[in-house]
């Protein structure tokens, strides 16, 4: 409880380190270890410096959560005052309602970059757990007061680009889609690889890239049609999944020419050297960075110098957070220790969130034979898989509602691991309506919703915490307190997986109250009263937490 442990590190002196929970329930709630520190000052035994500390505490708990302390050996442990807990947790929880958690706004602003994807593909399970990040992230940041600016960056030209046109330059005979428009500039890029046996079609490729920059009016002309195929094609996926319009998107083909201004600029200075036509720079323990190729072309570094300077003249902001895959960490020191070589006064203000790789049951995706799960099939096959969960509770669900359900299995278990770490994802464990998933949060909150309606009466939000005496009534109100914690915990890791890992004990927390604890059925008026308080408490932490994980409820299951 983060109130619990505030008040527990200002009375005591210490910092949260010091803090632990005892190994059972009747020690208390929590206990500090700051005699030993004290004992050694004083050079007393640990067991008297512990009653002597004791008697210093007792006077000031009236002004805390906490009703009693004794001491277990050397440790102080803390008893909750419960009726203080209740009346403190549960009245704020419903007198905040959506605001629960959130702090004040303020004029900090945070970058978030994601998904970025190439424009030669559509967009695969690992561009879902990208977007599921950033989305995540954003919400969380924008929680705790900050401006947050949502940015995406398409790389629409490169080798890779050119790869896909060149397939449907030599096979597509000018063919119209006859599919999303995203796969169907997808199905040219897998066509490139069956045909480019021992490389043989790379040279054409270079050459078309080398066209491409040169502005050949041919290539230039197939080039801004596939892309506006694959740009038709990303705005349906990100429009199904629920992702809020960008503030502002930035083009490859727009900035790379910014780019390499600024590393000619780099090499006169003597920051950049030259190797024939190539040009790198040297970083130490961190290897060379090659930023343009022998023929001239440029490559990714080049292009990231101009879309960090294009984002410090378009925001001023207090940091700066470019969302990949793991397997990048490495360039992305390259290039931030390229922006201190540079001066840029932004550089200490920029921050890579790397993730692990989404694995299946049968191993890695691969993207270029063709088996990559894409992202609009799979949440297709999750929308299914959530309308026959239904069927098995004979229930009936209209598309909206198995699509969201979809989601919220795709969203939660790509969320549930540390961002950093691989997650394995399991499409028929992943939909489960009980269990480590998104359904199941979802299908406490109509649980919840259920019950509150069943209520005729008005409901005052009015707590009286001696009309709670059950336990399972107290552990869901202490956790509900723990919130904040789980969200600051998110935020500073960059990884929502505390948050998931909260969202679920609170509907487990739930799903025992609800167990342990009749509502309508209970014994007497006041009882169903505040326990219909407890319900809509409930409704409005569960709710919060969706928001922030980018999963919408439903409103039945």
């Amino acid at each position: 409880m983060e109130l619990a442990k505030k008040q527990l590190m200002k009375l005591l002196d210490i910092n949260e380190s010091k803090i632990t929970i005892p190994p059972d329930a009747s020690m208390g709630d929590y206990s500090s270890t700051i005699a030993f520190d004290k004992a050694k000052e004083s050079n007393e035994n640990p067991n008297l410096t512990a009653i002597k500390l004791i008697s210093d505490i007792m006077p000031k708990l009236a002004r805390t959560v906490f009703s009693t302390v004794k001491t277990y050996g050397p440790y102080i442990n803390f008893y909750l005052d419960r009726e203080k807990v209740i009346s403190t947790v549960l009245s704020e929880v419903l007198k905040e309602d959506n605001n629960y958690s959130a702090k004040k706004k303020t004029k900090k602003k945070l970058l978030i970059e994601s998904p970025s994807p190439n424009t030669n593909k559509p967009l695969h399970l690992g561009h879902l757990k990208n977007v599921c990040i950033g989305l995540s992230m954003s919400r969380i940041f924008e929680n705790r007061g900050y401006d947050v600016k949502r940015l995406n960056l398409y790389n629409d030209r490169g080798i890779h680009i050119c790869k896909s046109m060149l397939a449907y330059n030599k096979w597509g005979r000018n063919k119209k889609p006859n599919k999303k428009t995203d796969h169907f500039v997808g199905d040219y890029y897998v066509l490139f690889d069956k045909k480019n046996e021992n490389d043989k079609l790379m040279p054409e490729a270079r050459l078309m890239l080398k066209k491409w920059e040169e502005g050949d009016k041919e290539v230039r002309k197939l080039w801004k049609k596939m892309n506006d195929w694959a740009y038709k094609g990303y705005e349906q996926t990100f429009r199904t999944i629920g992702l809020p319009k960008f503030d502002k998107v930035y083009y490859e083909s727009s900035i790379y020419k910014k780019g390499k201004e600024i590393v000619m600029k780099g090499v006169e200075k003597g920051v950049f050297k030259k190797e024939g036509n190539s040009i790198f720079a040297e970083l130490g323990k961190l290897g060379r960075m090659y930023l343009i190729r022998e023929d001239g072309t440029a490559l990714y570094g080049n292009q990231d110098l101009a879309l960090a300077e294009a984002k410090s003249k378009d925001f001023t902001f207090e940091k700066s957070i470019v969302i990949t895959g793991n397997e990048q960490n490495h360039y992305f020191k390259q290039l931030f220790a390229i922006f201190k070589l540079l001066n840029y006064g932004f550089a200490d203000k920029c921050e890579h969130l790397g993730y692990g790789m989404v694995l299946l049951p049968s191993g890695k995706m691969k993207s270029r034979e063709g088996t990559v799960v894409d992202a609009d099939d799979l949440i297709e096959e999750m929308s299914t898989l959530a309308k026959n969960e239904m069927k098995k509770r004979k229930n009936k669900a209209d598309m909206k509602t198995t699509l969201k359900i979809g989601l919220s299995a795709i969203k939660y278990d790509l969320l549930r691991v540390k961002t950093s770490k691989d997650v394995t994802f399991n499409p028929e464990e992943s939909i489960s309506f009980e269990g480590n998933t998104g359904p199941y949060l979802l299908y406490s909150l109509v649980r919840a919703k259920k019950i509150l309606k069943k209520n005729k009466k008005k409901l005052v939000n009015r707590v009286k915490p001696k009309d709670y005496k059950q336990e399972e009534e107290f552990k869901l109100i202490k956790t509900f307190a723990e919130l904040k914690t789980s969200i600051k915990s998110s935020m500073k890791e960059l990884s929502p997986h505390h948050l998931c890992n909260y969202a679920h004990e609170l509907a487990s927390q739930f799903n025992k109250f609800y167990d342990a604890c009749p509502v309508m059925q209970a014994e007497d008026t006041k009882t169903i009263t505040a326990r219909l308080l407890l319900v809509k408490a409930f409704i409005i932490v569960m709710k919060k937490c969706l928001y922030l994980l980018g999963i919408e409820a439903v409103d039945k299951m």
